[in-house]
């Protein structure tokens, strides 16, 4: 039976992200606005609801650890996994964004911060709303910084269809019921799956959290890069990473001051500083193809490989 569900949660994770890459097109193409910042707020925010909730239900539980691990090792799945399969299946990715010089700094700050929050073990409440006041500083240099035209390709077909908002809205809405709700399905019949092979409790709770919980960026990034939107792809990414740092653990730190230990967790800690540096490395060579999915393959792998040894 978990098979089953299994197979349907992913179905609805395909889906649901078909019609979340379909109607921010319509509204990138009604407002004129980029695919990328359509892709870094709006699908962004939505895929990084998964997050958000596993980590706010910890953080009530008093589970500081779990609420913590869930954002890094989201951030850890997004960069090397979810970057590195869509590089490693897409054909040509040529943004005309210029990543590195616009963008590469929203790689940086909210790892930055995080860091310095941490040298205290704690993540108070007080660095909870500073983190909030980030994401907002986000969204404000996203639209003030983006004057740009509508860039990469839309869907001739949505060109020629009339702009309806209520349409686009209830599509929006089940589009991330569809996905968010598939990646819950995809958890716990995941989890339950991993019991069955006798997989550890330790490595079901950080790691099958972390990567379904990163499922809806995998499945919208991927959708998105063989529509033809690159920018929307990396946006996605980009956004989300910002989301889960600033969003997500401002949050989850405003209901409970989150406690992390840097010594128990510190090669978590490498891989994460690791992987960012890698993205840098490809924002500023622009290796968006089979070279760079490598780079960040290899990092998932030693990851990977930690966690299971």
């Amino acid at each position: 039976m978990d098979f089953v569900i299994f197979i349907a949660a992913m179905s609805a994770l395909i889906y649901g992200a078909d019609f979340i890459i379909k109607e921010s097109e319509r509204i990138a193409l009604h407002f004129n606005i980029s695919q990328f910042v359509i892709g870094a707020t709006l699908i962004a925010f939505g895929t990084s609801l998964p997050e958000m909730a596993a980590s706010m239900m910890a953080s009530s539980q008093g589970k500081s650890d779990m609420a913590v691990a869930n954002v890094v090792g989201s951030v850890i799945f997004n960069i090397t996994l979810v970057l590195g399969v869509v590089f490693l299946v897409s054909k040509k990715m040529h943004p005309k964004r210029n990543l590195f010089a616009q963008d590469s700094a929203w790689v940086v700050i909210p790892l930055v911060v995080f860091f310095i929050m941490v040298q205290d073990g704690v993540i108070g409440r007080l660095d909870g709303f500073l983190y909030l006041l980030l994401m907002v500083s986000y969204i404000v240099f996203l639209f003030s910084d983006s004057k740009d035209d509508l860039e990469g390709s839309v869907d001739d077909s949505l060109a020629k269809e009339k702009f309806l908002w209520g349409k686009t809205i209830i599509l929006l809405i089940i589009g991330f019921m569809l996905t968010i709700g598939g990646a819950s399905f995809v958890i716990q019949s995941g989890t339950d799956i991993a019991r069955v092979f006798g997989i550890s409790e330790w490595i079901i709770g950080i790691f099958l959290i972390s990567l379904g919980t990163s499922l809806p960026e995998l499945v919208v990034s991927i959708v998105a890069v063989k529509k033809g939107n690159a920018e929307m792809s990396i946006g996605n990414i980009i956004g989300s990473n910002v989301a889960n740092f600033s969003m997500v653990l401002g949050a989850a730190s405003l209901i409970n001051p989150l406690t992390v230990d840097l010594i128990t967790t510190k090669f978590d800690m490498l891989i994460l500083v690791g992987a960012s540096i890698t993205l840098l490395f490809i924002l500023a060579n622009k290796l968006y193809n089979k070279a760079g999915a490598i780079f960040l393959l290899i990092i998932l792998v030693l990851f990977l490989q930690n966690a299971i040894v």
